[in-house]
């Protein structure tokens, strides 16, 4: 098992989601792995995308060394409907199941879809925390 390839996984995400036309007509740069202050600096109303949280466990097999890492994706949104984040939950998807640009270390051997939840927050607003498993060869 290694731990090696996560950075390298985050950056080929994040190019990914920041790269794509649609996603940005919805939320603007606002791809971040870390929320926005909740004194309100960097924050902006509207959607914005968080890289969240990761696990990752040992995926080696047959003299191949590999790990699987799974991770959250969520669409946060102040809107008081999921019409719009639902959109962008999709978009999302369709990106990160679709061809992610080669990691710096490692190779990306599968990614599959794992999960959504889709909430209301205490706050009015909307999130939809998207789980995505990537199997990668070291």
């Amino acid at each position: 098992m290694s731990y090696e390839a996560s950075a390298a996984l985050q950056a080929a995400i994040f190019v990914t989601l920041s790269g794509s036309l649609e996603l940005a007509a919805l939320t603007g740069d606002r791809i971040w792995d870390t929320p926005p202050h909740e004194d309100g600096t960097g924050h902006e109303a509207g959607i914005y995308v968080l890289i969240g949280e990761e696990r990752v466990s040992d995926w080696s097999a047959q003299g191949l060394r590999g790990s699987a890492h799974e991770v959250e994706i969520s669409v946060l949104a102040e809107d008081a409907g999921f019409a719009a984040a639902k959109e962008a939950a999709g978009l999302i998807d369709a990106l990160i199941t679709g061809a992610l640009p080669p990691l710096s270390s490692g190779r990306v051997a599968s990614v599959d879809f794992v999960g959504a939840r889709a909430r209301r927050e205490k706050d009015g607003g909307r999130r939809i925390d998207l789980r995505f498993r990537f199997r990668i060869e070291h």
